[in-house]
């Protein structure tokens, strides 16, 4: 199965699927919390199926939708929550290919340097001025299990919605931008020794709080708690109240460097879902 979309009202998807059906499209939704759902193709032609999404868009409440539901006879719930039809390695398969890609090549360095040459890898990948694939390299670097899954888990969660709602190459953009400049400042401010994809973390956490103020008719795309958890964690980073050895201006510059893309970054896709 991939996945083609998310939606904020489960019941206006539930109509759309159950149309889709009648067209010969087979999706199913799935949901994180009862709210916010995710729609999966399960069979039939993907273009089609992006298609009839985005006729629904334009009118998710015409009559069509609800008539469908009566049609295809549809008496089991709105959607299932996570892990109930869909386990992890299909919700991974169905991700874009760079998401996919900083996720794999993380774990591989992370399990190399764990049971291989930790020197040797880290000296290879480290910043440096006059090696230029070491601008960006850092971001797969990882020092411990709780680093690798903390950072993962944040940049499938936002980067895939990220992705879902303004497109690949809004992430791509992200990725880079956010990614260079966390590194290129923590190496100013610092030195080069550092790794870690929390620059690029915060880099998805500015871009997704700026989106939700330049569009707040729609749904947001991170929650105000979770700002407010992640603005108090780095903030704690520079006072070393936790004596953990962070890379604070990474994180800094991450923030505001995905925040600026936010700023200029065009949200004409997110204001045609609202209407």
């Amino acid at each position: 199965m991939k996945l083609i979309a998310h939606y904020h009202n489960a019941r206006l998807a539930q109509g759309a699927v159950d149309y889709f059906k009648t067209q010969g499209i087979y999706c199913v939704l799935q949901s994180h919390d009862g709210q916010q759902v995710e729609v999966w193709l399960e069979r039939g032609d993907e273009a089609l199926a992006m298609r009839l999404w985005q006729t629904f868009l334009e009118q998710p409440e015409a009559e069509l939708y609800q008539a469908a539901s009566w049609q295809t006879g549809s008496t089991q719930g709105l959607f299932s929550y996570q892990g109930q039809n869909l386990n992890l390695a299909r919700r991974f398969l169905g991700l874009n290919w760079l998401l996919q890609s900083v996720f794999g090549v993380s774990i591989i360095i992370f399990v190399a340097m764990l049971f291989g040459d930790a020197n040797g890898i880290f000296s290879a990948l480290r910043f440096s001025l006059d090696k230029p694939w070491t601008w960006i390299a850092p971001t797969l670097i990882h020092f411990s299990a709780i680093h690798l899954i903390f950072n993962l888990s944040w940049w499938l969660h936002l980067g895939a919605q990220i992705s879902e709602k303004l497109g690949l190459w809004a992430l791509v953009c992200i990725y880079f931008v956010t990614g260079l400049t966390s590194n290129f400042m923590q190496f100013l401010f610092v030195d080069a020794n550092f790794g870690g994809l929390s620059g690029v973390v915060y880099g998805l956490l500015g871009f997704c709080w700026v989106i939700g103020h330049r569009n707040p008719a729609g749904a947001a795309l991170v929650s105000k708690p979770v700002i407010g958890f992640m603005l108090l964690w780095m903030l704690f980073g520079f006072t070393d109240m936790f004596f953990i050895n962070m890379a604070n201006w990474a994180h800094l510059f991450g923030l505001l460097s995905g925040m600026l893309v936010a700023v200029f970054w065009p949200i004409n896709r997110l204001l045609k879902e609202n209407n």
